[in-house]
């Protein structure tokens, strides 16, 4: 019987395999016109992020001339090409240190949340019965609660780091994660490559990790592209909050919240830190359609 299944059941692919399954998805995106415009936004700020050192024209935290207005020309030399805020400091090198910010702890904050999401949707949809009446259970009420309100309670009752916007971010996200995931076991727990795993012995996690999660890459790819947008509004509404990262290191929320009240007088503090969160979520989601398109063809 074990052989049987064996010889009639296609093996599902190895980590390795899938990694490259990825990679070619990602080279199809020149197929997908949205997902190009995607990804060349996308790749434009974290070129900015990794090169923050050499493109930013002065330090971010420098006070140089406050209240320069976007082209403003610097006594000692340099341009203020979006100008100054109240304290002096350069709109355009704290827009991009910002970049460096953003792009570091939002995919470490998804990255966290997708593992314990990953972990707790493998469990409650392979185990089913009591694991899954518990983790869901668990998830439902997490997810009952408003996020926003979610995120400011813990925010507020562990203190404002980054560190702790992590573990906000995992504990809120989590869930959400958890319930994609679960679903997509409850579908590929029934098929001949499970089945054949079972028979040769292989332990339950090594299915579900091995077996199961690399045929489950398709849906959560999109949802990471998709996340990645949801925490970098929630990153930015935190800092517009004063919830984010303490200053005066440069945050896009912060640097909206510090401005606000000058915003009618002085727009140019406000509107490109808003331009530079819009954007990235922007290039998140059409990355994000691109790839759906991409998996609808496949």
């Amino acid at each position: 019987m074990a052989n049987s299944i064996t010889a009639t059941t296609s093996p599902a692919p190895s980590f390795g395999e899938a990694l490259v399954r990825v990679i070619k998805s990602l080279g199809l995106l020149r197929e997908s016109p949205v997902g190009m415009v995607g990804a060349a936004i996308v790749g434009f700020w974290v070129f900015l992020a990794i090169f923050a050192p050499l493109l930013a024209p002065f330090e971010p935290n420098a006070t140089l001339q406050p209240f320069a207005k976007p082209g403003a020309e610097y006594a000692q030399g340099g341009t203020f090409w979006l100008g100054t805020d109240h304290l002096g400091r350069d709109v355009l090198s704290r827009i991009i240190w910002g970049a460096r910010t953003v792009l570091t702890y939002a995919p470490l904050a998804t990255l966290t949340a997708y593992i314990v999401g990953i972990l707790m949707g493998l469990a409650a949809g392979y185990y089913r019965g009591i694991p899954d009446d518990i983790l869901s259970r668990i998830s439902d009420i997490i997810l009952s609660f408003p996020v926003l309100v979610l995120y400011i309670i813990i925010i507020a009752t562990i203190g404002a780091s980054a560190l702790n916007i992590i573990i906000a971010i995992t504990f809120a996200s989590a869930p959400g994660i958890m319930r994609i995931v679960r679903g997509l076991v409850l579908d590929l727990r029934n098929r001949d490559y499970v089945a054949a795993a079972q028979t040769r012995g292989e332990s339950s996690w090594r299915i579900m990790l091995v077996e199961i999660l690399p045929n489950a890459r398709g849906p959560l790819i999109v949802d990471v592209c998709l996340r990645l947008g949801y925490v970098i509004i929630t990153i930015g509404v935190l800092g517009f909050l004063g919830l984010g990262l303490p200053p005066p290191d440069p945050d896009w929320g912060g640097m909206i919240n510090e401005t606000r009240q000058m915003a009618l007088a002085f727009p140019h503090m406000t509107v490109f830190p808003c331009i530079a969160i819009s954007s990235l979520i922007l290039g998140f989601n059409l990355l994000a359609d691109g790839l759906r398109e991409i998996s609808l063809r496949d």
